[in-house]
């Protein structure tokens, strides 16, 4: 049976193996990283509100950490995307800390298009609220969407820039940011307009990682999520963080008891069951599904909370 212990110590041996990767020429932060660094911090000061993607599995892992020190907690949100792949009671635990730590937080899934709707409308009301604290009701907002790699600033970014578009009745083709499965797609900083009365345009920019992270089990948590490249350390040694994380989780004994009960199943029983869930499935693919960034490591499983994200 796994224990917080075993899952400290091979998420260690993985980040100390990253680690070692990087220090071979093989690490993530690139000419494109570093350039792409400068150019969000001299713009940093000259938007209006800055939104931070976070993974919801490691809300605190993927902090972005050219914001630590933000100045103005009123002009920054923290956005924890990917929520449904996470317990959704934890997410309103995380809301909770992130207010107690005087800071504006709020959680989607990019590839829902109510969740988006609802984060569009929620940024609309924040600029409206700036617009009415500088008396600056008819000038152009400007936000900045910034997180680490992979987390999904740039599916987000789509489909806030489509149903801001569609909301506000506007004809013309529509603009797509890269995106991809792997981190570090995105090389440039592109401009999508959401809204209209005031117009506002969203800056979707680069996946930022800290040059050098000294943490060992931060490592791991980057490197299981799909921050850090998969060729920096062992698919093998991933899967088995995984499963031990896993096994530590009241998910564990969820799939447990679905096994269980699945063995005593009729054969018609089945049938019945595998029909309802293949139509559940396409009708999800239906739903809002804008590109495959959405595809784990580990497919139908979701990821519980990672051992220190508590």
């Amino acid at each position: 049976m796994a224990t917080a212990t075993s899952v400290s110590k091979i998420a260690r041996e993985i980040g100390i193996a990253v680690k070692k990767a990087v220090n071979r020429n093989r690490g993530w932060y690139g000419p494109h990283m570093a350039a792409a660094s400068g150019a969000i911090a001299q713009r940093l000061p000259l938007v209006d509100l800055v939104v931070e993607i976070r993974d919801a599995r490691i809300p605190l892992s993927s902090e972005y950490e050219l914001l630590r020190n933000f100045p103005n907690p009123s002009r920054r949100i923290v956005v924890m995307n990917k929520m449904d792949l996470t317990n959704p009671t934890q997410i309103k635990e995380w809301m909770r800390y992130f207010e107690q730590q005087n800071c504006i937080s709020y959680g989607v899934n990019s590839h829902n298009k109510d969740n988006v709707k609802g984060l569009l409308n929620f940024i609309q009301a924040q600029v409206r609220g700036l617009c009415t604290a500088n008396h600056h009701y008819s000038e152009t907002k400007t936000i900045m969407l910034v997180g680490i790699p992979n987390v999904g600033k740039s599916a987000l970014a789509n489909s806030l820039h489509q149903i801001g578009r569609i909301s506000a009745a506007e004809k013309g083709k529509l603009k797509h940011a890269i995106v991809s499965p792997q981190p570090g797609e995105t090389k440039d900083i592109s401009s999508l307009k959401i809204g209209s009365h005031p117009g506002i345009y969203l800056l979707d920019t680069p996946g930022i990682l800290p040059h050098t992270i000294h943490d060992a089990e931060l490592c791991s948590k980057l490197a299981l999520t799909g921050a850090i490249r998969d060729d920096l350390i062992e698919q093998k040694e991933l899967a088995q963080y995984f499963l031990t994380i896993l096994n530590l989780s009241d998910q564990y004994k969820k799939w447990e008891k679905f096994s269980t009960n699945r063995s005593k199943l009729s054969f018609i029983e089945c049938k019945e069951e595998l029909s309802i869930s293949s139509k559940l499935e396409m009708r999800q693919k239906k739903q809002y599904l804008m590109d495959h960034t959405q595809v784990m490591k580990c497919p139908k499983l979701f990821l519980p909370c990672a051992h220190g994200e508590h």
